[in-house]
């Protein structure tokens, strides 16, 4: 439930929004939201003009600020930091040391492998590129290693030439 009203987005006091665990989750000092469905729970914090909707869900110690938008079915978890005009939608999942700040530091392919799920490659505060792909997070060396081991050569070839997109776009 909204505090206050936040009139750069058009929220009035007392609006209800999504599900945010506690107060420390959303701060109250800038137009930070949390819309729909979505979720916030955790040591997750929300702030500054920030808005997750959609069915997203951030939590861990994840941290969404600037004007960063989360939204669709994303997950935000772990130590990541999602910040500046990123936006992370669409079954994108961004965990474990990730920073997110710009459009340029993340991409997702979705409908792929054999289970036509989404592969998501960021780069990490160390400026790894790191790779999460159904239960598999780790760097994009160690997923292209485990899916040689695990994958046809149809699936493997497929996730070989979406890493090298993905390496393409997030190393400019």
């Amino acid at each position: 439930k909204a505090l206050v009203a936040i009139a750069s987005i058009g929220v009035s006091a007392g609006d209800l929004g999504g599900y945010v665990e506690k107060e420390s989750n959303l701060d109250q000092s800038g137009d930070a939201w949390v819309y729909d469905n979505a979720k916030v729970y955790g040591d997750a914090k929300v702030y500054d003009n920030a808005v997750v909707s959609g069915d997203a869900v951030v939590y861990g110690n994840a941290k969404v600020y600037g004007d960063a938008k989360v939204y669709g079915n994303a997950k935000v978890y772990g130590n990541a930091v999602v910040s500046g005009d990123a936006k992370v939608s669409g079954d994108a999942v961004v965990s474990g040391d990730a920073k997110v700040s710009e459009r340029s530091d993340i991409v997702w392919f979705s409908n792929v492998g054999t289970e036509y799920g989404t592969l998501t490659v960021f780069k990490t505060k160390q400026g790894v590129l790191w790779a999460t792909r159904g239960c598999f997070s780790g760097s994009v060396e160690e997923f292209l290693k485990k899916s040689a081991e695990v994958h046809d050569e149809k699936t493997k070839r497929e996730y070989q030439l979406l890493i090298e997109v993905a390496k393409s776009r997030l190393n400019n």
